[in-house]
């Protein structure tokens, strides 16, 4: 794909989400702030109260980026286990120091990816999408509310983390999870708002009729 396609694809989808940013804002003030999702009652200046807020942040973050480290560690380990063994399995095949190292690293590469496709450890993004889930419920948010924040901050979790992984690694696996975390959490209040709103266009049109 050319610079100019990829410069495209991009606006084409920064426009498509400012879009959609700007149609929950209006079915949210339509909707009302009481009928709204809560995401006031938790902003990024309580991370800075210097009490429960700032507490609940670091414990957030902190588990994030603890389990985030594991699964990033586990891929790691499978890769250079694999090109330890390898490397010395074709050495004693009378292979080339410099020809063993490079099919060894070969190998490492595709343990490393299973090891990525396998990886049993998803606490992570499974925490991170509960913390969601419990921060919008108990600031006063609904079920369905806190279930599609949750489950939006889950998805974002695994593609920003596939994302940043297939171009940085293991950093960008980590810096590519808290990323997706974030936006895919904004972008399930976003569609709690869209579906809200529709709900009670709905709901009120229906009234009407009645009356």
């Amino acid at each position: 794909m050319s610079f100019q396609k990829k410069k495209v694809r991009f606006l084409t989808i920064v426009a498509a989400i400012v879009a959609f940013s700007i149609t929950a804002e209006k079915f949210k003030q339509l909707v009302g702030e009481n009928a709204s999702f809560h995401r006031g009652k938790f902003t990024i200046l309580n991370c800075f109260d210097m009490n429960s807020g700032t507490l609940a942040c670091s414990v957030k973050e902190g588990a994030k980026l603890y389990f985030y480290n594991i699964r990033a560690a586990r891929v790691e380990r499978a890769r250079q286990d694999t090109v330890q063994s390898a490397f010395v399995d074709v050495m004693k095949q009378g292979m080339s120091k410099s020809a063993s190292m490079k099919y060894a690293k070969k190998e490492g590469k595709k343990a490393a990816k299973l090891a990525s496709r396998n990886v049993k450890h998803t606490l992570g993004p499974l925490i991170s999408s509960g913390w969601d889930f419990f921060e919008s419920v108990y600031y006063g948010g609904t079920v369905a509310e806190g279930f599609i924040r949750g489950s939006g901050t889950l998805f974002g979790t695994y593609a920003g983390g596939f994302l940043g992984e297939q171009r940085l690694g293991r950093l960008g696996y980590l810096v590519g999870s808290h990323m997706g975390s974030w936006f895919g959490g904004k972008l399930g209040l976003m569609l709690y708002d869209v579906a809200n709103g529709m709900h009670f266009l709905f709901h009120s049109r229906k009234l009407s009729n009645l009356s």
